[in-house]
Parts: structure tokens; sequence; C-alpha cells
């Protein structure tokens, strides 16, 4: 080897040795970038998970407001098909057979009054009790009368009877009261 190719290997090793800067560094600029996106691709997907959900419960509650009733409506269908067989026996009754036809047309509507009575009841519709004095809050006074039997807003008499539904009042009792 010649001198000067001998020095230039002595040269370089003794030489230290310069850092290369790597080119794999991540940026942090960069690195938060990517964060952001990540996060807002799982708020984009959380927003609409939560939308969604929102959607279905409105329908849900939608649905049961528009079919709260069916349970009623079935138990109704009931009672109308026993006023159905009611005017069914009516029409078929004759001059021969009208007495008989009316006593057990007198013991239907009976049983089909004690059957509208229990779908009330079972849905949670009451009789509002209108006996003794009046109350404004379920009792609605149609006309006042002089009664020597009864003290004053004692009710005399129901011209219609009232109704609650569990603690609210449906229809009030249409009553007259005393002087």
């Amino acid at each position: 080897m010649s001198q000067e190719t001998e020095k230039d290997l002595e040269q370089t090793q003794n030489e230290e040795p310069v850092e290369e800067v790597q080119s794999d560094e991540i940026d942090p600029l960069e690195a938060a970038k990517a964060e952001a996106a990540e996060y807002k691709e799982k708020y984009i997907r959380a927003h609409a998970d939560f939308e969604n959900a929102k959607k279905r419960l409105e329908k849900d509650k939608m649905n049961a407001v528009s079919y709260a009733n069916e349970s009623f409506a079935k138990d109704i269908l009931a009672v109308l098909d026993s006023f159905e067989n009611a005017l069914d026996s009516i029409e078929s009754a004759d001059k021969e057979n009208a007495s008989e036809v009316l006593e057990k047309m007198q013991e239907g509507v009976k049983l089909t009054y004690e059957q509208l009575k229990k779908v009330l009841e079972k849905n949670h519709i009451k009789e509002i009790a209108s006996k003794g004095e009046f109350d404004p809050e379920v009792h609605q006074a149609i006309m006042q009368v002089d009664s020597d039997a009864h003290k004053t807003d004692d009710i005399v008499q129901v011209m219609q009877k009232g109704y609650t539904i569990k603690d609210r009042v449906l229809r009030p009792a249409m009553v007259s009261t005393a002087k």
C-alpha cells in the first residue's frame, strides 16, 4: 500500500464517527395528528352509535304509545262479540218465541254488562263513588235542587256515572246537588 492510502486509512480510523440522523425518527407533530385523527374517528363512530340508539328508542316509544291500548282493545272485543250475539238473537226471534228470547236477552245483557265491568276493572278503570258530599275533584254539578232529605252540597242524584283510570279522573260524575 502506498503511504498516502495508509495515512488516509489511519486518519479515518482515528476520527470519531459522525452520527447519522435516523430517518426513522417519528415527528411529534405527525404523531399528534395521527392520534387526533384516531380520536376523531372514535368520536364519529360513538356519535353515530348514539344517534342510532336515539332513533331506535324514539321508534320504540312511538310503538309503545301507538299500541298501548292493544290489550284493552282485545278485552273489549269479547264484549263486542256478546253484543253481536244479542243482536243476532233479536233478529232471529219471531212472535212465537218472543218472550223466551226476551228472557234470554235480559240474562245475556246482564252477563255482558258484568263482562264489561270486569274488563274495565282489569284495565284499572273504576267507577267514582257518588254518594254523600259533593267533591269538585271527581264530580261535576249539573244542577242544584231543593231537598229536605239532604244537607247542602250533598249529592241528590247521579245523572251520569264518573270513572277514574288509576288515580286520574277519566270522566267526572255528573250529579245534582242539594241547595
